[in-house]
């Protein structure tokens, strides 16, 4: 499996690149350091040959670069059907914040818990984690053990906040449990590091930092 990642730079989450049939990209930052996203991106691809974005939540940090990426490329906009109204309506306060507006974002396809996605040449489950935001999705490959978690589990013990619009305590705890009983070996989350081969632990470690609160 062929991912590659773009680390956030500024408030931009990470950008993952998984190269294949399905030239995906999972999230696109805020769009408001382009040139150096697309910079990264083109060391792996032509950004006219994306032919999917997958974006992990409503999050602006995670989707303002997405009509951009779509104009060079065509490619489809997947989210979670929560996720929906947020993205059509461009309403971020969290942008506002950055003195930025957040783009209105039509999907081409709208997905719910246990649709599969090819990413590069790999079938992905889709797990509906809400908790930090209504819309929170990860997405798995249960043959390789790879996970891409946006903003639900962080590395190290880390996990999304839950006191955002949207967020919820319960529902954050419910996700985490969900993941701590895959087998995830790599870990790719929406913002920090990444971990190869370990990746279960960190989500165990992310769990146990959660229900001490």
């Amino acid at each position: 499996m062929k991912i590659y990642k773009i680390d956030g730079m500024g408030y931009d989450s990470n950008i993952y690149i998984i190269l294949g049939r399905e030239n995906t990209i999972v999230d696109t930052g805020t769009g408001l350091n382009m040139k150096e996203t697309l910079y990264g991106i083109k060391s792996y691809l032509d950004p006219e040959d994306i032919d999917q974005i997958v974006l992990t939540h409503e999050h602006f940090d995670h989707v303002g670069g997405a009509n951009k990426l779509k104009e060079l490329s065509d490619a489809k906009i997947i989210a979670h059907r929560d996720a929906v109204d947020t993205l059509k309506s461009g309403k971020s306060a969290f942008a506002k914040l950055l003195g930025a507006e957040m783009p209105k974002i039509e999907l081409d396809v709208i997905v719910v818990d246990g649709n599969k996605l090819v990413l590069g040449d790999e079938e992905f489950e889709v797990l509906h984690t809400p908790g930090h935001s209504k819309g929170s999705i990860c997405l798995y490959n249960e043959e390789n053990g790879v996970l891409f978690s946006g903003d639900t589990v962080f590395t190290y013990g880390d996990f999304g906040r839950y006191d955002f619009p949207g967020g919820d305590f319960n529902q954050l705890v419910k996700s985490i449990e969900r993941l701590a009983n895959l087998n995830v070996r790599d870990l790719y989350p929406g913002h920090g590091e990444h971990i190869l081969k370990d990746g279960k632990n960190h989500i165990l470690m992310a769990l146990q930092n959660l229900k001490m609160i």
